[in-house]
């Protein structure tokens, strides 16, 4: 078994020691394998039919590396681990019991595809061969190509029939996973192969020889021929998209744009990628493009699209459905990742000079190859759109998270529906992640603690703002935060109304010359109201509110902020009023 590595810094339960024995099982080498896998956590929510890797986990492996964390519901397991990776760029794993838990959580698998997040997801069946299945129960929770369920959103999936295909299987997991473009992936582990005694335990590989391939780099013709387009362009434009956590890509993107005198625009829905408050950051970034944002678009003679999710839509939208003038050069290896059922690709670009590879990889060889262009004049400068009147608005929550904030650093994990990227200023890889991928409402919750979780002990506050529908369907969440001491402040903007779909209701109506003031019934969730502070405080958290006035907001949050500095978990339910201030 290899050493028991240094204590985690979360709350760990500690197991009685085992008593020395000879005895190893299947499930064992398993959980040797995701040790050896460099594997930090497991998140879970417990089922009959991994019993025997939960006991492998907790009675072989000292419930150490990987650590479990008990969840209360599985969609919570493998958005914790989404929100894990976007913090850390490192992958964790998820299981989940049987056909019914992968069920559960096939909408946070969703996600993380979408998100392009390695999650590494375990699961399990009763057995296989029916004479061994118990009464009842063993036949209901084995299905045939249980996989099946989410092959059409993993990158790879696999049920192994024997203990050495079940550690081969977690290290082509783990190795596709982690490969560019990321995905999620599930192993499925058969209850008897789990359970079976073994001789001996099978030998560990050396790990390093199935580690992920290196990145991709772009040939030099390609790197020369963006050059010569980007050197030459007069009105050159960048659209950071997709792009790592890492300071040094970061740095370089400046640079490049720098260079270039590049005009840059970036997207909420993807993680920081270019600082927002730069001369060169055209318009604040949007869930849609602004007019300003189409107008930059529409102007340029040369895109450098980064990676950018939906390059052929952003296209349609700023010229109208007209066709790109416009040399466009794309870094983006998603195209090996598309399939038939999702259409996650979204439209089709055109595209004149392509590099099959990460952003990462192709713009350090671009700032070396490009010549620099002379400066234009480039005074771009966003004042923060958040305002401090009354009633309570997201305008008004903003400024007076910002007021609080001051100069902390902070990581937002997730931002609601209608939160304006004139709001707040991104400086770094980590001031925001990007939203949850798919759409997938109660995802945000998970994210923020799956995050918090990777940004402890770094002096980086971790602030989930969720909407309260999105906060009512992860809301258990809460409890695995404050159970492990996971330091993070959740602000839920809390309109009392799934107001997104209010919206659609009343484009509906009006359409169809009907009432649109009908358009909050069976959307509005009041008569009456929850109280989420209420339910934060019952899972062990610090609950705040209902915050209804602006006065109040500050003072709020900034006791949220200390009491996370404290180590602890806070609620805020901050009451806004419906509307939306920005697309």
């Amino acid at each position: 078994m290899a050493p028991i590595p240094q204590a985690p810094a979360i709350r760990h339960e500690t197991p009685a020691p085992s008593p020395a024995s000879d005895r190893v099982y299947g499930s064992d080498a398993i959980a040797a394998t995701l040790r050896a896998l460099d594997i930090p956590y497991i998140a879970l929510n417990p089922g009959a039919s991994y019993r025997g890797l939960h006991d492998s986990l907790v009675n072989y492996l000292g419930n150490r590396a990987p650590q479990m964390l008990l969840c209360l519901h599985d969609e919570n397991a493998v958005s914790i681990a989404q929100g894990y990776w976007k913090a850390s760029d490192r992958m964790m794993a998820a299981a989940l019991h049987s056909n019914v838990g992968l069920m559960h959580a096939t909408m946070p698998i969703f996600n993380a595809w979408c998100d392009r997040a390695p999650v590494l997801v375990l699961g399990a069946t009763g057995p296989w061969d029916a004479a061994k299945r118990r009464p009842w129960i063993d036949w209901i929770h084995t299905c045939s190509d249980q996989a099946a369920l989410v092959r059409n959103y993993t990158k790879w999936d696999n049920q192994p029939g024997s203990v050495p295909a079940a550690m081969e299987a977690l290290l082509r997991a783990a190795q596709i996973a982690c490969t560019a473009p990321r995905a999620p992936v599930y192993v499925n582990f058969d209850v008897s192969l789990q359970e079976g005694q073994l001789d001996a335990l099978p030998a560990l590989p050396d790990m390093a020889r199935y580690a992920p391939p290196p990145p991709v780099q772009p040939g030099s013709a390609e790197i020369t021929a963006a050059a010569r387009l980007l050197s030459q362009a007069k009105n050159p434009v960048l659209l950071a998209g997709r792009c790592s956590r890492s300071v040094e890509g970061w740095n370089a993107r400046v640079a490049l744009a720098e260079k270039l005198d590049m005009r840059v625009l970036t997207q909420i829905k993807l993680g920081a990628a270019f600082p927002t408050d730069h001369r060169l950051h055209a318009t604040p970034p949007g869930n849609r493009l602004a007019a300003a944002a189409r107008k930059t678009l529409a102007e340029a003679d040369v895109i450098l699209a980064l990676d950018w999710l939906d390059l052929g839509g952003a296209l349609r939208q700023a010229l109208g459905g007209q066709p790109a003038n416009a040399k466009i050069i794309n870094v983006s290896c998603d195209a090996q990742l598309h399939r038939g059922w999702s259409m996650d690709y979204q439209a089709l670009p055109p595209t004149d000079v392509y590099m099959n590879c990460e952003p990462d990889a192709a713009v350090p060889m671009l700032l070396d190859a490009v010549s620099a262009r002379r400066a234009a004049t480039h005074a771009t400068s966003h004042a923060l759109a958040g305002k401090a009147g009354d009633p309570l608005s997201l305008s008004g929550l903003a400024w007076a998270l910002n007021a609080a904030a001051g100069r902390s650093e902070v990581c937002y994990t997730h931002l609601p529906l209608g939160w304006s990227g004139a709001y707040t200023h991104f400086r770094h890889p980590l001031d925001f992640i990007g939203s949850d991928g798919g759409g997938g409402v109660g995802a945000g919750p998970g994210i923020t603690i799956g995050a918090a979780l990777a940004l402890k002990g770094s002096g980086r506050i971790p602030i989930g703002l969720i909407g309260d529908g999105n906060m009512l369907m992860g809301i258990t969440a809460v409890w695995t935060a404050t159970h492990y001491q996971i330091p993070c402040l959740m602000i839920v903007c809390n309109n009392r109304s799934f107001f997104n779909d209010e919206r659609h209701q009343g484009d509906v109506a009006e359409h169809r010359g009907r009432p649109p003031e009908n358009r909050w019934i069976g959307q509005r969730v009041a008569d009456p109201e929850i109280d989420i502070a209420a339910m934060a405080r019952a899972q062990g958290a610090e609950g705040i509110g209902p915050v209804m006035q602006m006065a109040d907001v500050q003072p709020a949050i900034e006791r949220g902020l200390a009491i996370v500095r404290a180590g602890g978990v806070c609620v805020i339910d901050a009451r806004v009023a419906p509307g939306y201030d920005a697309d």
